[in-house]
């Protein structure tokens, strides 16, 4: 009941020896997930929380530990260098949640992880969970409950409201993907949904979005063409004015394209639910979608 991540997922942190990334680190260790290593620099030989081998590079960890899975913590200036040793280590997915790495950093990533078999998610994002198996990175895991409804959200938070709605009303989610804000991100909305409908234990999709850019719009493509399973949208945003960024820095309207309208209409041509407000994401899917 899942997608990229489950309870077999070998997880290393980098950075996790630091402040923040310590309390997450732990937090996601007490949820269950299946960290075999931590890499700091310097620290190669020590343990984290007195049982968790610190290595120096990914390298190690991935040929000591069987590490397939990194999650990210760096500060920004650093955080591309180590999605860069990550890639180089041949880890399959990484889970970036530094905030604040330059596009100029970014765009050097997005260009080695296209010549590579590496997957990332993020930066800028609250992470991965597949809820009772793995959960990497920031996500609330208690008000995550298994099933078979996909979220795929560029918000943090609206990815929790709509976790949280779902479950108060009794459907669980099989996976939740928070991709971040971002202009140069790793997955995108396409991505996500693409793995979602070809998953067979999700039955459903959630898919929230913001003004700026057009995945949203490309997801919409995607969703009318070939997916069968009940989605619902949200796209936060529509009283922004134009020019003026919205939170994230890729949420910003400019020139005709990536307005909530635009991308309001794409979705509901798409034959997509489209919730109005936050507080109506879950009840906009359960209009087509009973479970």
């Amino acid at each position: 009941m899942s997608i990229l991540v489950n309870k077999e997922t070998r997880v290393v942190g980098q950075g996790i020896t630091g402040k923040a990334g310590s309390l997450h680190a732990k937090n996601n260790i007490a949820y269950g997930t299946n960290y075999v290593a931590a890499v700091t620099p310097g620290k190669g030989g020590q343990k984290f929380e007195d049982s968790l081998p610190i290595f120096n590079t990914v390298h190690d960890a991935v040929e000591k530990e069987g590490a397939n899975t990194s999650v990210i913590f760096v500060p920004p200036p650093f955080a591309a260098d180590s999605i860069l040793e990550a890639i180089d280590a041949g880890i399959e997915l990484v889970v970036c949640i530094t905030e604040g790495i330059p596009v100029r950093d970014m765009a050097i990533v997005k260009d080695a992880l296209n010549k590579s078999k590496t997957r990332l998610i993020g930066p800028n994002c609250p992470g991965i969970m597949t809820p009772e198996q793995c959960n990497i990175g920031i996500m609330p895991g208690y008000i995550a409950k298994p099933g078979r409804v996909g979220i795929v959200s560029r918000s943090g938070t609206l990815t929790y409201e709509a976790m949280y709605q779902l479950t108060q009303r009794g459907h669980g989610q099989s996976t939740c993907i928070g991709i971040g804000g971002d202009p140069i991100n790793g997955t995108s909305h396409l991505d996500a949904v693409t793995l979602f409908n070809e998953d067979p234990d999700t039955d459903a999709i959630i898919l929230i979005g913001e003004i700026g850019g057009s995945a949203e719009e490309e997801a919409a493509a995607y969703i009318k063409e070939h997916v069968k399973k009940p989605t619902a949208a949200f796209i936060a945003g529509t009283t922004a004015p134009p020019g003026r960024r919205m939170g994230h820095a890729g949420a910003i309207v400019s020139g005709s394209s990536g307005s909530a309208e635009s991308k309001i209409a794409a979705l509901k041509d798409a034959g997509i639910a489209v919730a109005a407000t936050p507080s109506e994401i879950a009840d906009a899917l359960l209009t087509i979608y009973q479970g």
